[in-house]
């Protein structure tokens, strides 16, 4: 596979991680929107775009994203391109709408990616499931293989990831960093809109007294999605939630890309740099790419990303 070079314009990782979200812009009317109620009595939001195939795309997005980020939307129509059906399926409270119970999600929210797999296979009857996840739905995906690698459903085939926090821990401290603090002020804004609109739904189980003070993911995962998700503190949820740990767990042909110039990423998350695959892993370090970037000024449409997705769904490699 040919290796990502950015467009001139785009030079660094920060160019690279914002242009895509500013201005690339799709129609989105093509989504068929399902909704399925889940076993704790609380729903997730499916947006399907189906061809007629007997293979299927399963894409997870990132932290406060969802199906319609431009990163999902382009890989959906990539996989599409090739003729495999897409399901972008949203996190809870991430569809536009909350979710029903106090709890939402977070970065071991592997129980509901497994029940979106095993929902689209006893209905549909898939013949090859494969799975891609963007940062946080990456670490969610890889967990899930590693952690439940024998109890992943038999028609998932394999995966591909991008830009994955493969170490929350030391990936919360490089969001910590002044450089990128833009992202982290974003980040909290939008949490900060959830907890007030939990607030409402639950009144006196949660609380945003002093929110003003949160400055890091640390201190916001430890006060409310440490506590509220059933862990000790954030470190413990990070320990627990890291896929680094499960790679070699991992039992089906695997993609990781990492772009060196992510500004999310911290060293920890390129522990197959060197190595380049563990197991059934393989590890990509492409100089550029930003984070969930990869942007790309073609006829084609296709970002690296897509097209590196492409290559390796259709030739395994």
């Amino acid at each position: 596979m040919n290796k990502y070079e950015p467009p001139l314009l785009l030079f660094n990782g920060h160019l690279q991680t914002i242009y895509p979200s500013l201005f690339r812009k799709f129609d989105t009317s093509f989504y068929e929107r399902e909704r399925i109620l889940t076993s704790d009595n609380d729903f997730l939001d499916l947006d399907w775009s189906r061809v007629g195939s007997k293979k299927l795309a399963i894409i997870s997005h990132g932290l406060e994203g969802s199906s319609y980020r431009s990163y999902v939307v382009g890989m959906v129509k990539a996989v599409n391109s090739i003729g495999w059906d897409a399901l972008a399926w949203n996190f809870r409270s991430c569809s536009g709408e909350p979710n029903k119970l106090l709890q939402s999600y977070h970065n071991g929210s592997t129980n509901d990616l497994a029940y979106v797999i095993d929902y689209a296979q006893k209905k549909h009857n898939y013949d090859e499931i494969a799975l891609i996840g963007f940062s946080m739905g990456g670490n969610v995906t890889l967990l899930h293989l590693g952690k439940q690698a024998a109890n992943v459903n038999s028609a998932v085939s394999k995966a591909i990831t991008f830009s994955v926090p493969l170490h929350l821990e030391s990936g919360s401290l490089k969001l910590a960093e002044p450089p990128n603090r833009i992202y982290m002020i974003r980040f909290l804004r939008k949490l900060h809109k959830k907890i007030r609109a939990k607030m409402e739904m639950y009144p006196g189980k949660i609380d945003d007294h002093g929110y003003e003070k949160i400055k890091t993911f640390h201190q916001f995962d430890d006060r409310y999605t440490a506590p509220i998700h059933g862990f000790k503190d954030a470190h413990i949820y990070y320990e627990e939630c890291s896929s680094l740990y499960h790679l070699n767990k991992i039992n089906l042909p695997t993609l990781i890309v990492n772009a060196e110039n992510d500004p999310f990423l911290s060293k920890e998350c390129y522990p197959l740099k060197n190595s380049k695959s563990i197991g059934n892993v393989i590890f990509e370090a492409p100089q550029h790419g930003g984070h969930a970037g990869f942007p790309l000024f073609n006829t084609r449409g296709l970002y690296w990303s897509e097209e590196r997705a492409i290559t390796f769904l259709t030739e395994g490699k």
